[in-house]
């Protein structure tokens, strides 16, 4: 895994998130984000890697999101 190239991916999309259109167009970057998040963190948890927790956390990150869009 190219870590960089998944870090940027997941960056874009966060952004991608920030300029939606739409509430689903919004969801929907960061349903993707959270996947990309997802897969850094297997890869970080399969190596050992520190960094794991950030990871783990993030892909948690859309669910909080879409409370805060429904209310």
């Amino acid at each position: 895994m190219d870590l960089n190239l998944e870090y940027a991916a997941h960056q874009h999309a966060m952004m991608d998130a920030d300029a939606a259109a739409n509430d689903d167009d919004r969801l929907a970057k960061l349903e993707e984000a959270s996947g990309i998040a997802t897969r850094i963190t297997d890869f970080q948890h399969r190596l050992g890697a520190a960094a794991a927790c950030a990871w783990s956390k993030a892909r948690f990150a859309v669910p909080a999101n879409r409370a805060k869009v429904s209310q």
